[in-house]
């Protein structure tokens, strides 16, 4: 039995990521890895600024992963909008501070998703469905 490569570069096989549903307010964590590719909400981290960093610096200490992945909203017809602007510049933000590969993924109609299936944390259930997406996109 083999286990897909990844088409992402630089990611083992095993590769624990972390994944961010942003929000200009709340941003949204999960956790998972590559040889499961599930995602596992997190939590919210309800805080703006340094605090909003130092929240995901003690996750990134938690949980070590390799690469990070955010989700990046689109108008449905694909076009950029200034949450798109917002959510790449948060995505440029997190590598800065973190020196990990930050991977985009198209994120519309994630919260409406996750708050369509009764999730509790809507922002964290978001970020569980950006990072299967990922998964979906990058492994055979």
């Amino acid at each position: 039995m083999s286990v897909a490569s990844p088409i992402a570069p630089g990611l083992s096989s095993s590769a624990t990521l972390l994944a961010f549903d942003f929000g200009t307010r709340r941003v949204g964590v999960a956790t998972g890895n590559v040889l499961m590719r599930r995602g596992q909400g997190l939590r919210t981290i309800a805080a703006e600024g340094d605090a909003r960093f130092a929240a995901i610096d003690a996750l990134i200490k938690e949980w070590q992963p390799e690469a990070l992945v955010i989700g990046v909203p689109w108008y449905p017809d694909g076009a950029p909008h200034d949450n798109t602007r917002r959510a790449q510049r948060f995505g440029r933000q997190l590598h800065g501070r973190f020196r990990l590969t930050v991977h985009e993924v198209d994120e519309r109609y994630t919260t409406t998703e996750a708050i369509a299936s009764g999730a509790q944390d809507a922002d964290a259930a978001s970020a569980v469905l950006i990072l299967e997406q990922f998964f979906r996109e990058h492994f055979t």
